[in-house]
């Protein structure tokens, strides 16, 4: 059990760091390719810290563990939105875009709406069961490949927001920082995620628990170090952008890569966990237009963390 816990802080030491290459890497290019921040935060930062997610989902659906695929994937959007966008806010206020309040967390919901409306098919439907299909997952992949249309279309634009200043490195080294970052970032939350699962285990706690929990904290450690990174370098458009487009990312091509492999039983339980998801967007929004528009002030941050407290005491509680 000692090992273990070591093994765990020499994790979180290795995502930090491995966060901090990424967000400077990926800030040079896009300031030297003319990409703005935002389209960077919503792509390449937002897929490399969404790494760990997929490789848990699909491994835990090859696995059978249909209960811990979905709870990895919706118990980490509700750790992005409720908790790291709550740190980052109470480090940095984050000052976002129109763009991001009018598309981009819009489109986090749709994803999310989309999410229930496919697996429910009891509740919609009156099928027998409830399960994400091939077809459904190929779905999703549709919504994906909207989503990146979007992105492309998006990705000269500049901010509209006053942005610090980014050291420009030259394209290589920028390159290889970003690349080794993602490495850092994958190798750190596998070793995160691999002990605290083991020691979560040895507790008795349930595979839904587990992932909605562990796994989903684990797996959401990349994108809660590179959000805390950018929001103390005051790079708000990578901070709020890598937690929304991970979120798009965690349902629109986790679960549809994952449903393509393998189809995944869904259990009703989960519903009330998209109602979070559903909800906590809907709260971001309206902090946006509220006291300071498009601002996530400090206060709204604390309020987000104190969501996420409640929200994890009543699963203890269900358990």
């Amino acid at each position: 059990m000692f090992l273990q816990f070591v093994l765990l802080i020499v994790g979180f030491v290795i995502l930090i760091v491995g966060a901090d290459f990424l967000v400077n890497g990926s800030s040079s290019i896009a300031k030297k390719f003319g990409i703005s921040n935002l389209a960077i935060g919503l792509t390449v930062v937002a897929f490399g810290t969404s790494a760990p997610e997929l490789l848990v989902s699909v491994t835990s659906s090859i696995k059978g563990y249909n209960d811990a695929a979905f709870g990895n994937v919706i118990g980490s959007n509700n750790f992005n939105l409720l908790l790291i966008l709550g740190v980052a806010g109470l480090i940095y206020p984050l000052v976002v875009q129109r763009n991001t309040v009018k598309y981009e967390v819009p489109l986090s919901m749709l994803a999310a709406g989309v999410l229930f409306f496919l697996v429910n098919d009891q509740l919609l439907w009156g099928s027998d069961t409830n399960g994400l299909s091939r077809l459904d997952a190929v779905v999703l992949l549709l919504f994906f490949g909207l989503f990146l249309m979007y992105i492309y279309r998006t990705m000269t634009n500049t901010s509209d927001l006053d942005e610090s200043p980014i050291k420009i490195y030259k394209t290589p080294i920028a390159i290889l920082m970003a690349i080794g970052g993602l490495i850092g970032l994958v190798f750190g939350a596998d070793l995160v995620v691999t002990n605290a699962v083991s020691i979560a285990k040895s507790y008795g706690l349930s595979q839904k628990l587990i992932g909605l929990t562990i796994l989903a904290a684990g797996t959401s450690l990349p994108e809660l170090a590179t959000s805390c990174v950018a929001a103390y370098k005051k790079n708000t458009d990578i901070a709020i952008g890598n937690v929304i487009g991970s979120n798009i990312f965690n349902i629109f091509f986790i679960l549809g890569v994952t449903g393509v492999i393998r189809p995944l039983p869904f259990e009703p339980a989960f519903n009330f966990d998209i109602y979070v998801l559903l909800g906590a967007t809907v709260v971001l929004m309206i902090f946006m237009f509220t006291l300071n528009t498009r601002k996530l002030d400090r206060w709204e941050a604390f309020m987000m963390l104190m969501g996420y407290v409640v929200y994890t005491v009543y699963l203890i509680g269900m358990e």
